[in-house]
C-alpha cells in the first residue's frame, strides 16, 4: 500500500512538472507572437508613413511644375533660326491662335515659323481678338500712342479696320519706354490686349517690314 500510495505521489509530481513547462512554453510563445505583432504594426506604420511622405512630395513636385511658365524675352525672337524668306514663298499666310497664344507664319500646311504673341484678353467680348479671315491692309508705320488707353506700341501692321487691329510689339508707355509687366505676358493663355495682337520687339518689325499687303490672316 505504501509503495503504490508513493508512486501515486511521484506520478502526481510529475504532472504538475510537465503542465508547468507547457504552461512556460505557451506564455513564452504568446509573449513572442506579441512582440512579433508589435514590430509588425511599427514596420507597416513606418512604410504607411514613408508612402504619405513621398506622394506628398510627389503632389508638390507636380503643383510646382504646372504652375511654372516659360517668361518670353520681348526684345528678341521668338526663335533662333532665320525668319522666311518671303519672296520664296508667294502663297505665304499667317495663322494666329488665341488658345495657343502663338502666331504662325504658314506656307500651305506647312508652319515656317511660330512666334511667341499675346492676343485680345478673352474674359471679355469687347477686348477678345475675333475670329475669321482678314488681309493685311495698307496701315502700317513705327509707332503710335493711344491716350485714352495709356499705351501704345511700334512697328505695327493693321489686318482689320484700317489702323483698329493691327500687329504690332509689346506696349510702350508715354515716354515710349515698353512696359515689362505686359511684354511678361507673352505667349500666355489668356491674352492681354484689346484685341490687336502683340509680338515680340524683332518679330513686330519683320512683320512690319516684310509682310506684303493683302497677305491672308486667320485668327481661330
Amino acid at each position: 500500500m505504501l509503495g503504490q500510495k508513493k508512486h501515486r505521489q511521484i506520478a502526481r509530481a510529475w504532472l504538475i512538472t510537465i503542465c508547468v513547462v507547457i504552461a512556460i512554453v505557451a506564455v513564452g510563445s504568446v509573449g513572442a507572437y506579441a512582440i512579433g505583432a508589435q514590430k509588425a504594426e511599427a514596420t507597416a506604420s513606418a512604410v504607411k508613413k514613408s508612402s504619405q511622405s513621398s506622394a506628398k512630395s510627389s503632389s508638390s513636385t507636380t503643383k510646382t511644375k504646372k504652375t511654372t511658365v516659360k517668361t518670353v524675352d520681348y526684345t528678341k525672337p521668338s526663335e533662333s533660326k532665320a525668319y522666311p524668306d518671303v519672296n520664296k514663298y508667294p502663297n505665304l499666310w499667317i495663322r494666329v491662335s488665341t488658345e495657343k497664344q502663338r502666331t504662325y507664319i504658314m506656307n500651305g500646311d506647312k508652319v515656317l515659323y511660330t512666334m511667341y504673341c499675346s492676343t485680345g484678353m478673352t474674359n471679355s467680348t469687347d477686348t477678345a481678338t475675333p475670329h475669321g479671315t482678314y488681309y493685311v491692309q495698307a496701315e502700317r508705320g513705327e509707332t503710335f500712342y493711344n491716350a485714352q488707353e495709356e499705351e501704345g506700341a511700334n512697328y505695327y501692321t493693321s489686318w482689320s479696320g484700317h489702323g483698329s487691329l493691327l500687329f504690332h510689339t509689346v506696349p510702350i508707355d508715354v515716354n515710349g519706354n515698353y512696359i515689362k509687366s505686359e511684354a511678361d505676358k507673352l505667349g500666355k493663355k489668356g491674352g492681354a490686349s484689346h484685341g490687336c495682337v502683340r509680338l515680340t520687339i524683332p518679330d513686330a518689325k519683320w512683320i512690319y517690314t516684310n509682310i506684303k499687303y493683302n497677305t491672308k490672316v486667320v485668327i481661330d
